[in-house]
């Protein structure tokens, strides 16, 4: 497949800042923006619904938006609903045949898609850099470190202004911004800052839509607030990512740093889930293939969304798995 630019690929990166807020979208017609402009009338055709994790949002958009403009008889559904919201309400109850998501699917949702006939095919699809960010104005703070992070967020007697943190920072307010727990983003979050038994504080304001956390942040001077890397990107006008100092300095996140594997603890995989009974169907098998043939392309999952994209070996073995899945649920 091919990674020369789109005529749309600008607008499309303000089409994805905007429906940060709105968490859904059809694609059936987004089909002028591939190269050629025509899409192919090659006989491939259906529906395909995709649901989840709100990080993978931006690139899962971009992947559909492409595979749509060369196969114009397929409709691609996307929608925001966060890894876990996805997995209960939309994959493992068999309503999709995709489920972006931020973190692996646990044992119980692993269950739950059981109890249903549902298999999930875990496919690796590129590595994000979580990214801690404040309000422009923050002139008190350009690192903070992971116990300064767990601090703050942490449920057990959580600090109301930035100074109960560190007494160099101002006597002022924290106002906090995240993800919902239905979000592979939150449950990241606690596994790599905070742990299962510190748990979240759930005095913040909670959204799916990571645009919001964006004007949160941006809108006040003693905000606080984490997202995914590619939603940082699309807006670091707007708002300041923190470095990160895990006790071997400050790194701040960036495609380089997470690909070194500099950026930790706050560098993880993102994936989406196939259905292995979809991939029975053409266009589904199809559409997975497209993606992860387009998934080490630096110019796709790297400068227009902002992640970082698979190595070779990862897609090989990302491709194997799904090829086997694929010879499986066709026959």
């Amino acid at each position: 497949m091919t990674d020369e630019p789109t005529s749309g690929s600008v607008s499309r990166r303000k089409f994805l800042a905007a429906t940060g807020s709105v968490g859904a979208v059809g694609l059936a017609g987004c089909t002028q923006s591939g190269s050629g402009g025509n899409g192919s009338d090659d006989g491939l055709s259906g529906t395909i619904d995709i649901a989840g994790s709100s990080t993978v949002f931006p690139l899962a958009t971009a992947m559909a938006e492409r595979f749509q403009s060369e196969h114009s008889g397929v409709n691609i559904n996307l929608q925001s609903t966060g890894s876990g919201g996805g997995f209960a309400n939309h994959f493992c109850p068999g309503r999709t045949d995709f489920n972006n998501a931020s973190r692996p699917i646990r044992p119980e949702e692993e269950q739950a898609c059981a109890d249903n006939g549902v298999t999930p095919v875990e496919l690796t699809v590129a590595t994000d850099a979580l990214t801690v960010i404040v309000n422009n104005e923050a002139d008190w703070i350009d690192c903070i470190t992971v116990e300064e992070l767990a601090e703050i967020w942490a449920a057990d007697d959580p600090p109301s202004t930035w100074s109960e943190v560190n007494d160099d920072w101002p006597d002022r307010e924290l106002e906090l911004y995240g993800p919902t727990d239905a979000s592979g983003t939150y449950d990241y979050f606690i596994e790599s800052i905070l742990g299962e038994e510190a748990g979240h504080r759930q005095d913040y304001s909670a959204t799916e839509q990571d645009r919001t956390i964006i004007q949160g942040v941006e809108g006040s001077e003693g905000a606080i607030g984490y997202l995914g890397f590619a939603y940082y990107s699309q807006n670091s006008d707007s708002v300041k990512a923190l470095g990160v100092d895990d006790g071997d300095g400050c790194v701040e996140p960036s495609l380089e740093t997470a690909r070194a594997g500099e950026y930790t603890p706050l560098s993880r995989p993102l994936f989406t889930y196939a259905n292995q009974s979809a991939l029975a169907e053409e266009h589904v098998a199809e559409f997975a293939r497209f993606w992860l043939e387009n998934a080490t392309s630096q110019e796709i999952v790297a400068e227009e969304v902002g992640y970082v994209p698979l190595s070779d070996d990862d897609q090989a073995e990302a491709m194997e798995r799904l090829e086997s899945a694929i010879e499986n649920a066709q026959g």
